[in-house]
């Protein structure tokens, strides 16, 4: 039986990464088989693109260059990791998938969600989410706890316009999606996580 894959989307600050903690002690009172990966990266090939794009030193870096590198670095993620894992049987949650491109790319960079779109359905032979667990909350918000974390790289520079645009993104792009599950993400972590589990079993059990 084919695993169920998971990611995990949302703006700088959402309370991904926190999230994923949770969701690893979740994930091992249940005895669940799961690999956490992330994006860009979860291969060699896939984190040395990710070094790329977020040097702080890359300030010239074209947005059509940024696109192609987050789906370089994805088709390698998908071709190594993710999909070898699905065909065992075992589930794969990553922070951030193809959603992520289509918000920070396609809309934030003016790129155009369907071009985008288009060069990561060949990135990843039209690999999907079967559920994609969205923490929204106001850019501003999300970015003073960033700030609060310390030093920002080179994306989580570029201004609360670019966030701005980042949050609309998402609406766009899950605006005709049925496997998005949205989530406030400045509720408390517990409530969080206790939200995201549910609609995790729900989706495996289906």
């Amino acid at each position: 039986m084919r695993g169920i894959f998971i990611s995990l989307e949302g703006s700088d600050g959402s309370g991904k990464s926190t999230l994923v903690r949770g969701l690893k002690e979740k994930v091992e009172e249940a005895g669940l088989d799961v690999d956490f990966t992330r994006e860009p990266g979860g291969t060699p090939i896939s984190e040395a693109i990710r070094d790329i794009l977020l040097d702080n030193r890359n300030t010239e870096m074209d947005p059509r260059c940024e696109a192609l590198l987050y789906a370089a670095a994805r088709a390698q993620h998908t071709a190594q990791r993710i999909r070898p894992n699905l065909d065992r049987g075992r589930h794969v949650f990553t922070e951030r998938f193809v959603l992520s491109s289509l918000a920070y790319q396609g809309y934030a960079r003016n790129l155009g969600i369907p071009e985008v779109d288009a060069i990561n359905d060949f990135a990843t032979g039209g690999l999907r989410p079967d559920l994609i667990l969205y923490m929204d909350a106001d850019p501003i918000d999300l970015l003073k706890r960033k700030e609060n974390q310390g030093e920002t790289d080179r994306l989580e520079k570029s201004g609360m316009d670019f966030f701005r645009r980042i949050r609309e993104g998402y609406e766009k792009a899950i605006e005709a999606s049925d496997r998005v599950y949205r989530v406030d993400a400045l509720a408390p972590p517990e409530d969080v996580l206790e939200a995201c589990w549910q609609a995790i079993i729900e989706r495996i059990e289906a």
